[in-house]
């Protein structure tokens, strides 16, 4: 069952009608026409299924960016939004101007990476992901949002990215041990396993990253990775061992631990 009914009717109006949620309250005895209400009776019980109401209309807003999806990768969320937090804090004292060079492992939606190139004009945002279906997506949003500063990849991590060095690396990896239960409630159950799941109880992505990242990382770059919520101590392990400095981690709206960075002196 739904935890929020009425917010989930108000979208798929607002979806179906193309109007805002302030209309739907501004107008609120506005009759459906036939093909409107039959769609909205199909949308009603896709989602009494559980189907996620972000594969339902087929957007999700992140970063106040409108953000196409559907189901070859994750769906954005709240929490992420922490990791495009923390890089803007990471480089406050920058100009206006500053150039920079991001790279976002595992893009999945283009979430982080357009984010960050939409607050940085100037930045120049590099956004790979392994999955194919996954890298057209990203492509698609990166077109709706007219964001010439982002060019998105397919790539296993750094795999196919020739040598070179970037002032932040950020990714939002796989990091739920395959045994976990919760891969059964919820929107997670309509997402694909290969973004969610990862070994040694969900830190081998976070691992691999690790392992080839300072070889990407020029000389004060910052290296940012989103993780499980009881993860914290074991990542900030990895960052340390990898040779990263001013190890932190951020927490999340929550209040769990859930970004940690490092910086490559």
């Amino acid at each position: 069952m739904s935890e929020s009914p009425r917010l989930d009717i108000e979208l798929i109006l607002c979806h179906l009608l193309q109007k805002n949620r302030t209309w739907l309250y501004t107008w609120p005895d506005h009759l459906l026409a036939d093909e409107s209400l039959r769609q909205f009776e199909t949308c009603l019980a896709r989602r009494e299924t559980g189907e996620p109401i972000a594969h339902i209309i087929g957007e999700r807003e992140f970063w106040s960016l409108p953000l196409l999806v559907n189901n070859s990768t994750l769906i954005p969320r709240p929490d992420t939004e922490v990791v495009v937090e923390q890089v803007l804090a990471s480089f406050a004292e920058d100009a206006p101007t500053q150039v920079r060079r991001c790279l976002d492992l595992g893009t999945g939606t283009g979430a982080i990476a357009l984010a960050l190139a939409n607050e940085k004009k100037h930045w120049q945002v590099l956004a790979v992901d392994r999955s194919a279906d996954a890298v057209a997506l990203a492509r698609t949003n990166v077109a709706r949002l007219r964001l010439p500063n982002v060019q998105v990849l397919c790539s296993d991590w750094f795999s196919a990215i020739p040598a070179q060095t970037f002032d932040v690396i950020v990714s939002n990896p796989p990091y739920i041990d395959p045994q976990d239960p919760h891969l059964e409630q919820g929107d997670v159950r309509f997402e694909p396993r290969s973004a969610l799941v990862a070994g040694n109880a969900g830190l081998a992505d976070i691992e691999a990253i690790l392992e080839q990242a300072p070889a990407y990382l020029a000389v004060g770059g910052w290296l940012l990775i989103e993780h499980g919520y009881d993860q914290g101590r074991a990542v900030r392990n990895l960052f340390c061992a990898s040779g990263l400095v001013q190890v932190s981690t951020r927490r999340d709206y929550a209040g769990n631990e859930r970004v940690t960075f490092g910086q490559w002196a």
